[in-house]
């Protein structure tokens, strides 16, 4: 795999050795070796088919590996908190946006339902819904959706966030006003970020490193930041799957 440093994470919050990702005998990506460092934005890239969303189930913990493993660090030294959204938000659609964030901080820290309450409308004051609490999902916009799935995600105060496909199926103004927001929950909150994207916008924009996952090889072939994948990583393909280049291959097709 080309890097664009050899020096390790010193502390990550999480670390990926030796992970093959696989279904019965099909493999899917294997030799993935990755460290997360603390309050980044970690990308996850690549074609389709690739095993962007199976990696990322993989950190999870909702897969798992084949052969390899995944250390989970949070700060304390146990097992990090943790938040996940889910490509299309999974949003409760019988549930105002406030209530689908009621459930979960209720259930995990035993709070009264005013204390749920008050928790869930200040999650969605920090993604700029604080006037939207009472809507159900189907009444907002997209764009909207995904926030609250993010502010559902932020619900318990996690260390480490897993965005899967956020600004997908978004306008471009709309998959930029995402960007900031993932930008600012960063930096105000210091909670590390894992995205899955095939957006080009948002990994300039926001990424401070990315893995590019191989289809064809089936293992990973670069890990930097986006403008060294795209200007100097010595794997021709990531150069242009940066660009969105198609290769000769495709043009002659």
């Amino acid at each position: 795999m080309h890097l664009e440093s050899d020096t390790p994470v010193a502390d990550p919050v999480i670390r990926v050795e030796g992970l093959t990702m696989a279904f019965g005998k099909t493999v899917i990506q294997r030799d993935i070796d990755c460290a997360i460092p603390r309050s980044s934005i970690f990308a996850i890239i690549g074609g389709s088919g690739c095993g962007k969303s199976t990696l990322l189930r993989h950190m999870i913990g909702l897969e798992t590996p084949q052969a390899g493993r995944i250390d989970r660090r949070g700060r304390d030294g146990g097992e990090p908190r943790f938040g996940v959204m889910f490509q299309q938000g999974a949003l409760w659609s019988s549930m105002t946006l406030a209530e689908n964030i009621e459930t979960a901080v209720a259930f995990e820290r035993h709070l009264t339902l005013q204390a749920a309450r008050e928790l869930a409308r200040y999650k969605l004051a920090l993604v700029g819904l604080a006037r939207y609490a009472d809507y159900y999902p189907a009444a907002i916009s997209g764009g909207m959706r995904k926030r609250a799935a993010i502010a559902r995600a932020l619900a318990l105060d996690p260390e480490l966030v897993f965005l899967d496909e956020p600004s997908a199926g978004l306008d471009p103004l709309s998959a930029s006003a995402l960007d900031e927001l993932i930008l600012q929950l960063r930096d105000t909150l210091q909670t590390s970020i894992v995205i899955v994207t095939h957006e080009l916008h948002s990994i300039f924009a926001i990424v401070d490193q990315a893995l590019f996952l191989d289809a064809g090889s089936k293992t990973p072939s670069a890990l930097g930041s986006p403008r060294w994948l795209a200007e100097a990583c010595p794997d021709a393909e990531v150069r242009r799957f940066m660009h969105r280049e198609s290769t000769p291959a495709e043009v002659s097709a």
